[in-house]
């Protein structure tokens, strides 16, 4: 079950974004919690960013961002995850499904999300979801501690 991050939530999402399998592929290197409450409290300001639940325990989060004007119809997913210790018990596609839902629900027609080039288990997810790979952006991301900017793939999916 999906519902709106609360401040509450801080420390569940702390500890999993920084996780040593997951914070190679969000957005912001490790630091400790003090840097992260700025970065939390963004987060919770926008008021689209979602924890998932299982058994109580919250089992991931993302961000579903709508575009405004002309490209209202678009919603970019992002700051993506699921808790390693509920890998592979269908947390990831309950999440996306339920999101991708809740988009189409509210007029969304297409929905974008990036993927990092060495993130092919996460590209083989969202194919077989239907996103398609539109796009590459070269040498974007940068990893502290590593010499060289990978590529980042936009994919997207129509829903029409």
């Amino acid at each position: 079950m999906r519902r709106l991050a609360t401040p509450e939530d801080i420390d569940t999402v702390f500890v999993l974004y920084m996780h040593e399998k997951i914070v190679p592929f969000l957005g912001y290197d490790p630091m400790p919690l003090d840097e992260f409450r700025a970065i939390y409290q963004e987060l919770l300001d926008g008021r689209n960013f979602y924890v998932y639940e299982r058994e109580g325990r919250i089992a991931g989060f993302y961000r579903a961002t709508r575009y405004p004007g002309r490209v209202r119809h678009v919603a970019c997913l992002g700051t993506l995850a699921v808790d390693p210790a509920f890998h592979g018990q269908g947390i990831a596609l309950a999440m996306v499904s339920e999101a991708i839902d809740a988009l189409k629900a509210v007029g969304i027609r297409r929905v974008e999300l990036f993927v990092e080039s060495d993130n092919a288990p996460a590209m083989r997810f969202y194919e077989k979801l239907g996103f398609e790979r539109e796009g590459t952006l070269r040498k974007f991301y940068q990893r502290a501690g590593e010499p060289e900017a990978i590529d980042d793939h936009l994919m997207a999916l129509l829903l029409d």
